[in-house]
């Protein structure tokens, strides 16, 4: 009988790992997807929120009781909402109407009381980024709470680096490629550096939209890929972070998620979309045989307004 679990952050990790079986490169490799999607609030941030809160539960910074702050597009704040719940922490969260309805539900249903601030027409842009920060930290300087800050703390890469192993031990040390987009960088860096002790030649691959391509050396621009393309080069992102950096636009995420559905019978969001997108193009340029490994972030259920806000949708085969 499987072992019972304490509470529902002792669900957080151990994913799957599923292969691709339609949407598969033309040279004969393979791609792999952690299924992250079956955390316990449907997204990969559970790790890392848990991750924040346990380090600074650790060093005295998180008190019993204590207020909780964050800046978020969503999925990490409804990881925060869910592990605060759990542990007795009241939560503040500051988002943005750019984000999914579906996210924004979710974390007042789990308690977080919300700060919207205002996007420009709904898209992700750099100063709607700055503005959540600089709101985020007012309310830690006027509360006292103690603010997860994110795109600065690397706290989170354990959990990451937790998530690299179990990738380690499912391929078998089989894994030729890794490929992951860019919000915060700790889950590229965390993964991809551990992926890299254990083979230094396996290709570490970020990922970042098109229309606003600063890692790249790019302009800052608009874009609708929820979670990531902060629209400025994130604090925790490193030069040597990643072997190369493939640009994927909101247009091309948004289809390969409807195919990742039609296909695979896996829902996911536009960031997942992304993440296959650049592993097609990588496990290509790798040629046949390869394994590449890329990341299902989040369950689609957290955008369903989305994806059925587009009626061509209802025409397609």
């Amino acid at each position: 009988m499987k072992e019972l679990q304490r509470n529902i952050l002792h669900c957080i990790g151990n994913t799957t790992l599923l292969a691709l079986r339609k949407i598969v490169p033309e040279n004969g490799s393979r791609i792999l997807l952690k299924l992250e999607s079956e955390n316990p609030t449907g997204s990969m941030k559970d790790r890392m929120a848990l991750a924040m809160i346990e380090a600074a539960e650790a060093d005295g910074r998180l008190t019993a009781n204590g207020p909780v702050v964050e800046y978020t597009g969503g999925s990490t704040g409804v990881s925060l909402a869910l592990i605060c719940a759990v542990k007795g922490y009241p939560l503040n969260i500051v988002t943005s109407d750019a984000f999914a309805r579906e996210k924004l539900d979710h974390m007042r249903i789990l308690g977080a009381r919300l700060q919207i601030v205002p996007s420009d027409g709904g898209r992700m842009t750099e100063k709607l980024t700055r503005d959540m920060i600089e709101a985020a930290r007012i309310i830690a300087v006027n509360s006292g709470a103690f603010w997860t800050d994110q795109m600065n703390n690397k706290d989170q890469k354990a959990a990451y680096r937790n998530m690299a192993e179990e990738i380690w031990i499912q391929t078998d040390g089989q894994i030729d490629g890794f490929v992951q987009s860019v919000g915060t960088a700790a889950s590229l860096r965390g993964i991809g550096e551990v992926l890299r002790c254990h083979n230094e030649q396996i290709r570490i691959v970020a990922v970042e939209p098109s229309e606003s391509p600063v890692l790249s050396g790019g302009q800052p621009g608009a874009h609708k890929i929820d979670g990531v393309g902060a629209g400025f080069v994130v604090p925790l992102w490193r030069e040597d972070t990643a072997d190369q950096i493939e640009c994927v636009s909101t247009e091309e995420a948004m289809a390969m998620a409807m195919r990742l559905a039609r296909e695979e019978g896996l829902f996911a969001g536009t960031s997942t979309g992304g993440n296959v997108v650049a592993a097609l193009r990588l496990a290509e340029q790798l040629g046949p045989g390869a394994t590449v490994v890329t990341v299902m972030c989040d369950t689609g259920m957290k955008y369903l307004r989305i994806f059925g806000a587009d009626p061509s949708l209802d025409h397609r085969n």
